[in-house]
């Protein structure tokens, strides 16, 4: 897996390119974590390159989410099989999730 980070403004927008999943998982954790560690808590993950995400992820996403804190983790451009992992997972209820980049950053 590859992560590209980008910024907007004050908001950083991570593009996740490949796999997530238990072989990688670390690498976003890592990515995640220094990003609110520096105090970077508003996040846009686009996921329209992301071929497979794991419980690994989710779960990684899932406390990416709570560590920002009055801040946003969004997630956007989710691929159909990407959505349907949010959907039966439940998270779909939980994430914000857009249709576009822009809205994302918008929002």
């Amino acid at each position: 897996m590859d992560i590209i980070e980008r910024h907007s403004g004050d908001i950083v927008v991570l593009d996740l390119i490949g796999r997530l999943d238990t072989t990688n998982y670390q690498q976003f954790e890592a990515k995640t974590m220094g990003l609110l560690n520096e105090g970077k808590n508003k996040i846009v993950v686009n996921c329209s390159k992301l071929d497979y995400i794991s419980s690994s992820g989710l779960r990684i996403m899932l406390m990416a989410l709570k560590g920002v804190g009055g801040g946003m983790f969004t997630l956007c451009e989710l691929q159909e099989n990407i959505r349907e992992i949010f959907e039966i997972s439940g998270f779909s209820s939980i994430f914000k999730i857009f249709g576009t980049e822009q809205e994302a950053v918008d929002n």
